[in-house]
């Protein structure tokens, strides 16, 4: 089936727009969750079978070290049929206080040379309350993680309001904590396509931030989504205010804003229109989870991801330090059969990596 996504079906489905088969696949995959013939047909095709690879992080045990990172599916619609892909779990989102419709198309654009996929979503979704009121009518998959990305409403009548910025943040996780919606929490602070998706990363404003975060009860895991363009002197600024605040750990990290880092610029916009994911994230990754590793040892949780399209490169972010990994783009350039394979090459290497 690998082989026939390769040769086959990526070619044919590489001549349509993105934005098109993204709408596709995701209305196919939601189908093909809501019945036990489907999903039972999906797992024997991609599903992981072999040794146990289970990993408990923070009380919570993923069936594999594997998780479909945000962006994919904000709504939460393929909960049910991503676990017979091999994932061990699914970040849904960004999901914001209000819906936000996104930025114009196209919000996906290929660059198929450079194995990398500019991403230009805008943080569309339908709002917190639809899908507090969606997971909670959708049944759960046994031993599957389900994360919540929380990012703040694309508004650009807002993009100056600190207060308002906070108050987003605020109102959704303290909704989904009441509702207990989500096994864990991510708070993204470097979306890169939103008015004010990066208002945050500045230390002084973070600092403002998370205390009124941290007045909201909540017993599972909090965790923060990083920007990879930023020096290490504020990146490790940021680790500080977050350690200060029990923030149990981060995920490295988000979309690559500079598109000199492509092997072929000239197939990017001349202006920058949407941050890079896939292969341009993946050494800016790797280096400041090795940092982050060996400044603060095992005090963070690390969730690494950026550019994995192979079990090898999934092997690096571990070895770099990573606990878990999350990924996207490497399904897209790969098909669905990567995550079996990573899988499996992590049940031969696991006493050898960081765990």
């Amino acid at each position: 089936m690998n082989t026939f996504y390769l040769r086959i079906l990526k070619p044919l489905l590489f001549n349509f727009k993105p934005d098109t088969i993204h709408a596709i696949f995701t209305a196919i995959g939601e189908l093909a969750g809501r019945f036990s013939g489907t999903r039972w047909i999906f797992g024997m095709i991609y599903g992981y079978n072999g040794p146990d690879i289970s990993k408990t992080v923070d009380g919570i045990t993923y069936r594999t070290p594997i998780i479909l990172s945000a962006g994919f599916d904000p709504d939460g619609r393929l909960t049910r049929i991503l676990p017979e892909l091999g994932f061990g779990g699914e970040e849904i989102g960004s999901i914001t206080a209000n819906t936000c419709s996104g930025n114009p198309h196209p919000q996906l654009t290929r660059l198929v040379r450079n194995k990398s996929i500019i991403v230009y979503k805008g943080l569309r979704n339908k709002g917190v309350d639809a899908l507090i009121k969606k997971l909670s009518h959708t049944p759960r998959t046994r031993g599957f993680v389900l994360g919540v990305s929380i990012a703040r409403t694309n508004d650009l009548s807002a993009s100056a309001d600190v207060n308002s910025g906070i108050k987003d943040y605020v109102d959704s996780f303290r909704k989904l904590v009441d509702s207990d919606i989500g096994d864990y929490y991510t708070i993204n602070i470097s979306c890169p396509n939103s008015y004010t998706g990066e208002t945050f990363i500045e230390p002084k404003l973070l600092a403002q931030l998370l205390p009124r975060l941290r007045e909201v009860p909540c017993k599972k895991p909090i965790y923060l989504k990083m920007s990879i363009n930023i020096p290490w002197s504020q990146f490790s600024e940021l680790l500080e205010i977050a350690d200060k605040n029990k923030i149990h750990g981060v995920i490295i990290g988000n979309l690559n804003k500079n598109y000199a880092d492509l092997k072929y610029p000239e197939d990017a916009p001349a202006k920058y229109r949407g941050g890079l994911s896939g292969k341009p994230t993946f050494e800016l990754s790797n280096e400041l989870i090795r940092k982050t590793r060996e400044k603060y040892g095992t005090r963070f949780t690390i969730i690494g991801t950026g550019g994995i399209l192979s079990p090898d490169e999934a092997m690096e972010k571990f070895k770099a330090g990573a606990d878990l990994i999350q990924l996207i783009s490497g399904m897209i350039f790969e098909g669905p059969g990567l995550i079996k394979k990573i899988g499996i090459r992590y049940a031969q290497t696991r006493g050898k990596m960081h765990t």
